[in-house]
């Protein structure tokens, strides 16, 4: 389990080859789904990264995966408008670790 991976769609994620990553382009949520499902089981991956517009279809699996080690899923800004997913993400579970949000503006 050390591999990185990175699931969007292509336009947004064909960039993360260049670093090594392993990408997988998806087209819909049901896509995501499966996909995501399939990395996270395989044990293969520490991480994975998610672009924003995949979470709302993610978030029921994501949810299995947010205490756990690995994989930590990670939201990441995808093409389109940031709608702050990531960032919220991190407050949480800083917050969770601290007790109190040190991120706030």
């Amino acid at each position: 389990m050390n591999k990185i991976a990175v699931l969007g769609q292509r336009a947004d994620i064909m960039g993360f080859v260049a670093l090594g990553l392993n990408v997988y382009p998806v087209n819909d949520g049901e896509e995501a789904q499966h996909t995501f499902r399939r990395l996270a089981r395989s044990e293969q991956y520490a991480i994975i990264y998610v672009t924003e517009d995949f979470v709302p279809h993610l978030e029921g699996e994501m949810k299995k995966y947010k205490d756990q080690i690995a994989p930590a899923v990670i939201i990441i800004p995808g093409g389109g408008e940031c709608q702050g997913l990531g960032l919220m993400a991190l407050k949480q579970a800083v917050e969770r670790a601290v007790g109190i949000d040190i991120l706030a503006k």
